[in-house]
C-alpha cells in the first residue's frame, strides 16, 4: 500500500513539473494551454519576483510590501484583477498559505477586494482604509513653525485618505523626553502607519533620546519621517528622510545680506544643545564670511542663552560685533530685549537677523529680518515622503528641501540710511556695564575692563 502511495505522489510531482514547464514555454512563445486564457496580469509576471528589496520580516509581509509597491506604481490598475494564487505562489516562491496571508492583509487594508467569479481585484481608492500617522513633536506649542507644518500634513490633497493622531499627554508635568517616550510607546501600541518626528533639542543627552525613539519605531517596522532636522550632527546623515529648508544656504544668504548692508564683524548666536539644523546654518554663515572677506574673515560664534546678561555683556565687549545672525527668531527676539537692557539700539548700533519668520517677527518693536520657512509646503512634502516611504521602505534616504525666502525688515537697515553717527563710537564703549538690572553681578573682577576690548576668534570665545 505504501509503495502505491509513493508511486502516485511521484507521478503527481512529475506531472506538475511537466505542466509548469509547458506553461512557461507556452508563455514565452505567446501560446496558452487549451481552454486556459492567460490574463495580461499573469503574462506580466513571467519572471520570478525578487524580495531582497522588500525589507525584513516574515515572508508574507515582504510579499505584501512588494505587491503594495506594484499597486502604487500602477502595475495593477484600479478594477483590474491580480494574478491567481497559483501564479503568485510560483513567482514569489512561497507557499499558498503565505500568499493567502499577504492577500488577506491587502484586503484588510482596503487595497484589493474579492469578487465572485473575478478573483482578487484592485479596489478603488475611495474604498481603501485610511492611513493613520502619529505626530511626535515635543516642541509643538513652543516652536511656532510646527503647527503650520502639521496643518500642511493634515490638509494635503494627495489622493489618499489619511488621519493624524495627536497622542495624549500621559505624563502630566513630565519632561519633554518622558512625554516623547510615552508617545512613542502609544503609537507603537496603536500600530500607526507612520510617524512624523521632530527630534528634540535644548537639553543634554537629546541625541541619545532621539536615537532610542527612532530605534523603537524601527523594531516595530513603523516608518519615520523627520521634520525640520536630522538626528545626526552635520555632516553625518541618518537613514531617515528629512523634510525642511536648505539650512546651509539659509545661513549663507542671511550672512551675505548683512555683509551687503555694510556689516563687517558679524557674529552667530545660538543656545546650547540647539537642533542640528543650527550646525548646518553655522556652516553657511562661515562660508559667506570666507567668500566675502577672504583671509580677513573672523567667525564670532557664541553658544549661550541670550537672556544671560553677564555672558552676553562679556561677549559684546570682547567680540565687538556690528551684526548678529541668530539661530532662530526666538533667540533673536530674546537678544533684542537684552540689547535694549544694555542701551544698544537695533539696527543703529547692532543689526540683528533671525530664521523661521514666526508670526511675531514683524510685530517686534524693531521688525525682524529673517528667513521665511514655507511651513505648509513642508507639511505637504512630508506627507508625500511618508507615502513613498511606505510604498518603498528600502529606498535610499532623502533630504527634501523646500525653498525659503529672505524677509528684509528694519532690524538690518543698511549704513546709508541710519548708521553714520552710530559708527563713530565702538560698540564696546556704548555698553553700560553697570546700568542693567543685574548690575550687582558685574562688579569687581567680573566686569571686563576697557583695555580687554579686542577682536577675538571663535576658539577664544
Amino acid at each position: 500500500m505504501i509503495g502505491i502511495l509513493e508511486a502516485v505522489k511521484f507521478h503527481d510531482r512529475k506531472r506538475l513539473k511537466i505542466n509548469n514547464l509547458y506553461r512557461k514555454n507556452s508563455r514565452s512563445e505567446g501560446y496558452s494551454e487549451p481552454g486556459i486564457e492567460i490574463s495580461g496580469e499573469e503574462a506580466g509576471m513571467s519572471n520570478e519576483i525578487d524580495l531582497d528589496d522588500a525589507g525584513d520580516g516574515p515572508k508574507y509581509k515582504r510579499i505584501y510590501q512588494k505587491l503594495r509597491e506594484m499597486l502604487s506604481s500602477g502595475t495593477y490598475a484600479e478594477g483590474h484583477k491580480l494574478p491567481s494564487e497559483g501564479m503568485l505562489v510560483e513567482k514569489f516562491g512561497a507557499s499558498r498559505p503565505t500568499i493567502r496571508r499577504a492577500l488577506a492583509q491587502l484586503e484588510s487594508d482596503g487595497f484589493v477586494e474579492k469578487k465572485m467569479g473575478s478573483g482578487t481585484v484592485v479596489s478603488q481608492r475611495t474604498n481603501r482604509k485610511s492611513l493613520v500617522f502619529g505626530l511626535l513633536i515635543p516642541e509643538l506649542g513652543m516652536t511656532e513653525i510646527f503647527e503650520p507644518i502639521c496643518h500642511g500634513i493634515s490638509q494635503a490633497r494627495i489622493g489618499t485618505h489619511h488621519e493624524l493622531l495627536w497622542g495624549p499627554n500621559f505624563v502630566p508635568g513630565g519632561s519633554k523626553e518622558d512625554q516623547a517616550e510615552s508617545l512613542c510607546r502609544y503609537y507603537i501600541d496603536r500600530e500607526v502607519s507612520g510617524v512624523f518626528f521632530a527630534p528634540m533639542e535644548l537639553f543634554e543627552g537629546r541625541d541619545e533620546v532621539n536615537l532610542q525613539i527612532v530605534r523603537a519605531f524601527d523594531e516595530a517596522q513603523i516608518p519615520v519621517v523627520l521634520l525640520d532636522r536630522d538626528i545626526m550632527v552635520f555632516p553625518h546623515r541618518s537613514k531617515y528622510d528629512v523634510i525642511g529648508i536648505d539650512n546651509r544656504r539659509a545661513g549663507y544668504v542671511l550672512t551675505e545680506h548683512l555683509l551687503l548692508t555694510g556689516s563687517r564683524r558679524i557674529a552667530f548666536l545660538a543656545r546650547p544643545f540647539s537642533a542640528h539644523t543650527v550646525d548646518i546654518r553655522l556652516v553657511g554663515y562661515r562660508e559667506a564670511l570666507a567668500v566675502h572677506q577672504g583671509d580677513d574673515a573672523q567667525s564670532l560664534i557664541k553658544w549661550t542663552d541670550p537672556t544671560d546678561l553677564v555672558a552676553m555683556r562679556d561677549f559684546l565687549v570682547r567680540a565687538k560685533p556690528d551684526a548678529i545672525v541668530c539661530a532662530n527668531d526666538y533667540t533673536a527676539a530674546q537678544l533684542m530685549i537684552t540689547l535694549n537692557e544694555f542701551g544698544i539700539q537695533v539696527p543703529a548700533q547692532i543689526r540683528v537677523a533671525g530664521m523661521d519668520d514666526v508670526k511675531y517677527a514683524e510685530l517686534l518693536q524693531t521688525p525682524l529680518t529673517t528667513i521665511h520657512q514655507p511651513c505648509q509646503e513642508i507639511g505637504s512634502a512630508a506627507l508625500l515622503a511618508m507615502l513613498d516611504r511606505i510604498a518603498r521602505p528600502t529606498a535610499p534616504s532623502r533630504d527634501v528641501r523646500v525653498d525659503f525666502k529672505l524677509m528684509i525688515r528694519k532690524s538690518t537697515e543698511p549704513d546709508r540710511q541710519n548708521r553714520p553717527e552710530a559708527r563713530q563710537t565702538p560698540v564696546a564703549e556704548r555698553v553700560d556695564l553697570y546700568s542693567s538690572r543685574d548690575s550687582s553681578q558685574a562688579t569687581g573682577n567680573d566686569a571686563p575692563s576697557l583695555h580687554e576690548f579686542c577682536p577675538i576668534r571663535t576658539d577664544a570665545l
